[in-house]
């Protein structure tokens, strides 16, 4: 039986072991940690990423949860069909206090269940579009916004092979995100800040490439992950994968997301002649 956590990163060739996510850590600065849970749904990261909620909070860092949809799809009876979104907020407090995230850090951006195809980037705003400022909307625009407010240092969210096509859009639009914020463009919207350090989770499906983080969690801590998880009572079509979360034991995967700009200089070479080389001389 687990009591104590094991962080697990492979660097390349390296593999880190330590007891805290700052002992295998490469850019890991105390005061200026902060991280925030990207979730299409309001239970997608307590599934994917519960343990490491926990494991953030036990190393003082705080957290945020920004939930992308209203969750108005979900619903599993005729008779929760017009209320399963208020039930869903009230499970999804309920989830995140067992985990001990403040509600305060709880933000809703309010985009419809299922539709964020129809508010992939930025646009004006017409009346009645969700989550309107200054004047325009999109997923983009929300994004953009909320990550100049909270300046994270990392950012969690699901994994771009995600068969949920919800998670899929949210995963494209938040990478195209962080490098808005970074930028000058739509200064509005908040000063731009440094590149946070991406991770991706698994929720309904596996890891496009292999994770290169493993975290092995105290027994008691996956048994707050499973308590937290039972809140979202609603949610009956995702009792096959809280079976599996259960029977796998206390351990969640990540893998970072590297991110670099266009440099061609890698390619030059190739389209070079090569030396002509004459063994007679």
């Amino acid at each position: 039986m687990s009591k104590n956590f094991e962080f697990v990163r492979l660097v390349g060739n390296e593999r880190r072991v330590g007891p805290t996510l700052a002992s295998v850590s490469r850019h890991w600065v105390q005061k200026q940690e902060k991280f925030l849970f990207i979730s299409p749904h309001d239970d997608d990261i307590v599934f994917g990423a519960g343990l490491t909620i926990l494991a953030a909070l036990r190393s003082k860092v705080p957290v945020h949860v920004a939930i992308v949809t209203d969750g108005a799809m979900g619903y599993c009876s005729l008779q929760e069909k017009e209320t399963v979104s208020a039930i869903r907020r009230r499970e999804t407090f309920a989830a995140y206090k067992a985990l001990g995230v403040p509600a305060a850090n709880i933000h809703w951006l309010g985009f419809p269940d299922c539709q964020l195809a129809y508010f992939q980037g930025r646009r004006p705003a017409r009346p009645g579009d969700p989550a309107q400022s200054h004047g325009y909307t999109g997923l983009q625009h929300s994004f953009t916004e909320l990550l100049r407010r909270l300046r994270p240092k990392q950012i969690f969210l699901p994994t771009s092979a995600d068969l949920h096509p919800d998670h899929r859009l949210v995963h494209q639009e938040m990478l195209i995100s962080c490098f808005h914020a970074a930028g000058k463009i739509w200064p509005e919207l908040g000063p731009p800040l440094p590149p946070p350090y991406l991770h991706e989770c698994a929720i309904y499906c596996n890891f496009p490439a292999p994770p290169t983080l493993r975290i092995h969690a105290p027994d008691a801590t996956m048994r707050t992950k499973l308590r937290a998880m039972a809140h979202f009572g609603s949610q009956k079509q995702a009792g096959s994968i809280m079976n599996i979360i259960e029977r796998s034991g206390p351990f969640e995967y990540l893998r970072a997301i590297e991110f670099s700009l266009y440099n061609p200089l890698p390619y030059r070479e190739l389209f070079d002649e090569p030396p002509k080389l004459n063994f007679l001389k």
